[in-house]
């Protein structure tokens, strides 16, 4: 079986955080929330920085006690992941099973990342205001600094992708919906999310072939019986 070797799986896993990181890293600091532009000028791929306090795609888990246990949740997955990438490459996994975990297992520590640290190094970003019990955005861009926004395990996760393929209007005959605005794709996620959707869709859709394990090679066992059969004859 053709398989990933060991050190083409880091390097997989240790470019796709860096390019995440680069460019969660320029956005929010060259550039204030909202759009910044609309790729060769198409409204359907933009790039249009946001932060959120939740999972991927934007969606949002509570308060700043949902937030920590969620960013919890996220580093136990990764210390998981990692022993069980560890395990995967001592093992006869096929390559495309190997490239789907490391997609999945480098998303989940881009993301990780933002959570745990971007608090502490960045002096503004979406934060919990337990006056109006609710996460407030902030004006300007931000700056590296000693003097975070928020603390350890408590940082925002920065989106810039965007891609609204259609903005249309359900007719008025449909149930519940009619009349009201209709947009896909509508969530804005960064590269740590795509990097799991693709490790995550890839694996689904070819789970058969991919989780399929390696057949013994039939052949050299046969010969391998036949002769051993022959020895015991030549013993008796």
């Amino acid at each position: 079986m053709n398989k990933l070797k060991p050190i083409h799986l880091v390097l997989l896993i240790a470019a796709i955080i860096v390019i995440d990181q680069a460019v969660k890293i320029w956005i929010k600091t060259q550039y204030p929330i909202g759009e910044i532009e609309r790729v060769g000028g198409m409204d359907s791929f933009r790039i249009h920085f946001i932060e959120n306090p939740g999972m991927a795609w934007g969606w949002k888990f509570g308060n700043e006690t949902g937030k920590l246990i969620l960013t919890l949740f996220r580093l136990i997955a990764v210390i998981i992941g990692t022993w069980y990438l560890s395990k995967m490459t001592k093992q006869n996994f096929s390559r495309g099973l190997m490239i789907c975990a490391g997609l999945i297992y480098a998303g989940a520590l881009g993301n990780l990342i933002d959570s745990m640290f971007y608090g502490m190094f960045f002096d503004k970003g979406l934060h919990f205001d337990s006056a109006i019990g609710d996460y407030v955005s902030y004006i300007g861009t931000a700056t590296i600094g000693s003097e975070g926004y928020s603390s350890f395990l408590h940082g925002s996760v920065v989106d810039m992708l965007y891609f609204p393929i259609i903005n249309a209007t359900w007719p008025a005959w449909v149930p519940l919906v009619g009349g009201q605005e209709f947009e896909f794709f509508s969530p804005i996620f960064n590269i740590a999310d795509a990097s799991i959707s693709v490790g995550v869709l890839v694996l689904f859709f070819f789970q058969k072939r991919l989780l399929e394990q390696p057949k013994e090679d039939t052949a050299a066992s046969t010969v391998s019986t036949s002769q051993q059969h022959n020895d015991s004859k030549e013993i008796l």
